[in-house]
Parts: C-alpha cells; sequence; structure tokens
C-alpha cells in the first residue's frame, strides 16, 4: 500500500477519559494539526452508516471505504500543511483494528482514565443541553449522502430527552453492542460504567495485535500531573526529537482539577454499585 505523505495519530481512549486535553495539547507542537470541530464519526461511519453501533469489524474497511477516509485525512493534511494528523473520535476504541484497517500506517495513542471519574463525567453529558455551534462544527463533515440518517436520529434523540421521564439523550457516546439492552436493564451510572469497560477492553484487547512500536500508552492522571513529561515522551514516540519549542507554554492549559472528582461527587451507595460492576476491569488496567 501506497505510504502516505503525512503520518495519522489516532487517539484511542473511552469518552470523557482525557481525549479532548491530550490532542489539544498535541497540535500545539509544530506539524500537527487536526480537524476544526470535535470529533469525525460521521467520516469513519461512511459506507456504514446504518449498522447498529460502532463496533466495526475488518471486514467493514471495504476498499470503497478506506479510500474515502484516507482521502479525507490526506485533503486535511495537505491544505494544512500538517505532517502528522491527530485524530479523536472516541468510537474508535470500540474499533481499532477497522481504523488499522484503514491506516496501516497510523500511530496510537491509547489514553486510560479510572472509571469511576469518566461514569460521572460522563453521566452529564447524557443529560446535557444542546449545544448548537458544537453541533454545527461537526456537521459539516457529514458526508451529503448521510444527511437524512443523521439528521432524523438526531431529531430522534431530542424528541427523546425532551419527552423521556429519565431526562436523557436516548444514545450518548460510542455505541457498544447491546446498549439498548443495557440502557432498559441499568441504570445511567451503570451504563456509563458499561460504555467505559467495552470501551478500554476491546482498545487495548485489538491493540494486541498491532505492532508494539506504533502504540503509546498514557494515564489521564500521569499526563495532567506531569504533562511536560509526557508530552515529551509522546513528542519522542512520534519521532520528533529534532522539534523544539517551549513545551511548558504547551502543556499550560493542563490542569489537575478533575483528577478524583468523579469519585468525590457521586453518593457512595451509587459509587458502590458502579465499582461492583466494573471491579475486573478497574483490576486489569490497575485502578483498584
Amino acid at each position: 500500500m501506497k505510504k502516505e505523505p503525512f503520518v495519522p495519530v489516532v487517539i484511542i481512549g473511552a469518552g470523557r477519559s482525557g481525549t479532548n486535553i491530550l490532542r489539544d495539547t498535541l497540535v500545539r507542537v509544530p506539524g500537527l494539526g487536526t480537524w476544526p470541530c470535535d470529533e469525525i464519526n460521521y467520516i469513519w461511519r461512511h459506507g456504514n452508516v446504518r449498522w447498529p453501533n460502532d463496533e466495526f469489524s475488518i471486514e467493514h474497511a471495504r476498499p470503497e471505504v478506506k479510500a474515502f477516509i484516507r482521502r479525507a485525512f490526506q485533503k486535511l493534511a495537505v491544505s494544512r500543511g500538517f505532517t502528522h494528523v491527530v485524530e479523536k473520535t472516541c468510537a474508535n476504541s470500540l474499533r481499532v483494528a477497522f481504523v488499522n484497517a484503514v491506516l496501516p500506517d497510523a500511530k496510537f495513542i491509547h489514553i486510560l482514565r479510572d472509571g469511576r471519574d469518566v461514569v460521572s463525567s460522563a453521566q452529564k453529558r447524557w443529560t446535557a443541553r444542546l449545544d448548537l455551534p458544537y453541533v454545527m462544527a461537526k456537521a459539516r463533515f457529514v458526508p451529503v449522502s448521510d444527511v437524512p440518517y443523521y439528521a432524523s436520529r438526531y431529531l430522534w434523540n431530542r424528541i427523546y430527552m425532551l419527552s423521556s421521564g429519565e431526562k436523557r439523550l436516548a444514545f450518548w457516546g460510542p455505541r457498544f453492542r447491546n446498549l439498548d439492552d443495557a440502557l432498559k436493564n441499568h441504570s445511567l451510572e451503570e451504563v456509563c460504567a458499561l460504555q467505559w469497560m467495552r470501551c478500554v477492553e476491546k482498545a487495548e484487547d485489538e491493540l494486541g495485535s498491532i505492532e508494539p512500536s506504533r502504540i503509546h500508552r498514557v494515564r489521564y492522571e500521569r499526563f495532567v500531573s506531569d504533562p511536560a513529561a509526557e508530552l515529551t515522551k509522546i513528542i519522542a514516540f512520534l519521532g520528533l526529537e529534532k522539534v523544539s519549542g517551549p513545551i511548558e507554554r504547551w502543556v499550560a492549559p493542563v490542569k489537575t482539577d478533575s483528577v478524583g472528582k468523579g469519585r468525590r461527587e457521586m453518593k457512595s451507595d451509587r459509587m458502590l454499585s458502579v465499582e461492583n460492576l466494573m471491579q475486573g476491569t478497574l483490576e486489569r488496567f490497575g485502578y483498584l
């Protein structure tokens, strides 16, 4: 396969795991850039738009799908002069093998955060009000043929929130398999826990089949505690040792305020229920 004239840098992480702050920090490094919106799930799903969840297999990476996504990356890189295109779409944590099939030259950065803090933060997004500028920024990248599908889903999501006694969205974040069943049988906190569990477990399992030299792992808690050191490691991982600049200024916006915030805010009985559900995954990733 022809080598791309840029390096795709794919951030893998469950929703509310620090993927935004990591991406925003990376694109301050000269030569690194990203899309002018938060995520490009519309681009990743084109050609598979009616698949019921975000768990794509390698078989979903058909030639026309790969060509469409790679063109989107290349167009951005060429138009902006980026040497590295940094991409953050949380749903990609459910389809790492698919992403690897589409971008076989990609570098992967897997960011992990304590699932208990993630649950509390994600729950707020499930019940958040409409942020129209955020929606419109992402809508610019919806392929024209997919507009009717997404328009109907968006409308249904908002109607559900207004009419539901739970006052939550019908769906938010990475759509894991059996999400609808989880919503019927679990509290919202537990659904957020299941969402985090599926994202981190599936991501790590599928990263295991990719060459280790193309993978860098970082803990959210470590990144915000010593961002200059962690960014230096990532720069070396990307082969940019010759890059020089004000690293302390690049990482200045990174704060530790959210570490432990979810555990402090959630009521003890609900936290106990969430911890019991997540125990195996928390242990696997060293958070117990």
